[in-house]
Order: C-alpha cells, then sequence, then structure tokens
C-alpha cells in the first residue's frame, strides 16, 4: 500500500465520540487514480466511527484524484466537519478543505490556490488532449470553491491563473475560510488601524519585478545576457 498520509484520532467528548483527521504532508505521493486500496481504506477508516470529525490540514497539495476523492467523502459523512488549516492548505490540499462545515485558519497559516498541472509526452495531438483535460479538471475543482465562497467563476479563474496565496485574512474575507483560529474578541479599534487580509499573485510580484529590470529611460539599454541572469537569480 502507499504511504499513509493521514492519522486519526479519538477523542472523548463527554460521552459522545470526537475523531480527529490529520492530513499532514503531501496529499498521496502517488495517484489515487485506479488505485482500489488505498482510497478504500480511507473510506474504511472515517466510517468506523460516528460523531464530528475535526480535521487538522498541513499540505502542500499532490494528486487531485485523491484530493477530490477525500472531500467527497467528507463531504458525505453524516456529522459535521470543521476543517482546521495549521500552517499550509495548497494546491489539491486546498480542495480538501473546501469541504469542512466549517473552515478555520491558524493565524499564521497560508491557503494557495493554481491551475491544475500535469506531465504529458506525445505529439500535438496528444498535448492537446492532455490541455483538454487539464481544462476539464479545473473546472471540477472551480465547483468546490464556488460551492463554498460563492464567489463568480470568472474571479476563481483568474485567481488560479495567478497562483493566489492568502493569509488567514483574506481566506476570511474571500469566503474560501470562515474563522481564524485562537481569534480573542473583537477589540475598538479604529477602522484606518485594522489589519487587512494579503493576497499574493505569483503574476503579479512576477510584472512587478519585470517592471523594475526594464531600464526607465529609452535609450538606457541592459544586454539581454544579464537580464537572463537577473532572470535566473530572481527564479531560484
Amino acid at each position: 500500500m502507499k504511504r499513509k498520509f493521514w492519522n486519526w484520532i479519538k477523542n472523548d467528548a463527554g460521552g459522545e465520540e470526537e475523531r480527529t483527521l490529520v492530513l499532514n504532508g503531501e496529499i498521496s505521493d502517488e495517484t489515487w487514480y485506479g488505485d482500489e486500496v488505498t482510497p478504500a481504506l480511507f473510506a474504511k477508516e472515517l466510517n468506523a466511527g460516528s460523531g464530528n470529525i475535526t480535521v487538522w490540514i498541513n499540505s502542500p497539495g499532490g494528486d487531485v484524484f485523491a484530493a477530490a476523492q477525500i472531500y467527497n467523502m467528507l463531504m458525505e459523512y453524516k456529522g459535521d466537519v470543521t476543517v482546521k488549516v495549521d500552517a499550509l492548505a495548497a494546491s489539491a490540499a486546498s480542495v480538501i478543505a473546501m469541504a469542512g462545515t466549517t473552515v478555520l485558519m491558524s493565524p499564521l497559516a497560508m491557503m494557495m490556490i493554481h491551475n491544475p498541472i500535469t506531465v504529458a509526452i506525445g505529439d500535438s495531438k496528444e498535448m492537446q488532449k492532455a490541455g483538454e483535460m487539464l481544462n476539464e479538471v479545473k473546472e471540477g475543482i472551480m465547483n468546490a470553491y464556488e460551492i463554498k465562497t460563492g464567489m463568480d467563476r470568472k474571479r476563481i479563474s483568474h485567481l488560479m491563473d495567478a497562483e493566489s496565496w492568502f493569509n488567514a485574512k483574506k481566506a476570511v474575507e474571500l469566503g474560501f475560510a470562515d474563522g481564524i483560529l485562537h481569534e480573542g474578541e473583537s477589540t475598538d479599534e479604529p477602522e484606518d488601524m485594522a489589519l487587512e487580509g494579503m493576497m499574493f499573485s505569483r503574476t503579479a510580484v512576477t510584472n512587478s519585478l519585470l517592471t523594475k529590470l526594464i531600464p526607465k529611460k529609452p535609450e538606457a539599454k541592459v544586454p539581454i545576457e544579464q537580464l537572463e541572469k537577473r532572470l535566473q537569480l530572481l527564479s531560484h
């Protein structure tokens, strides 16, 4: 069997069974596509108990098919599912997070969404098929984001295109999360002193860096080799 990336912890909550599911690390180091053993084991362990469950997530993402199946299993689960993002819910892990009845993020946590990627080998027709497949996978992922956030699909698509990173406040603001862990009661803080949620966009940052690399004066020229060298340094 493939490496288990999940772990169940049972808690005694005043006579009612509550369980904690910990998703730590890559969501399956190999694809669940065509795998009958690993998804069945996860489903068996999920349904081995009853009552509400808490899902702690700290993952950079992984196999989209595994994420889709886990998302569906959690959505179909009878009890409430509280998702708590410990440090990171990126890529496929962010899809799983959308299954939470309530999604809470650590004040230090980040969430990242982006377009699905794959590796394909073949002629132009095979490459076209791979592109069409990725487009359909993206549409499926957008379904989960749309259900949770209520956001317009076009805006979700743009956020995925840009590979967007959200801190806890921004995730709540956009609807990807419902609240922030350990957040105390609100204080009477002036509006101009309140912290705003921030979003990181790889596209925006790249464009900003390129702007700084290009000389402001038309007559000033930078050798192409120097530009390439700078870009190489920025990519590491």
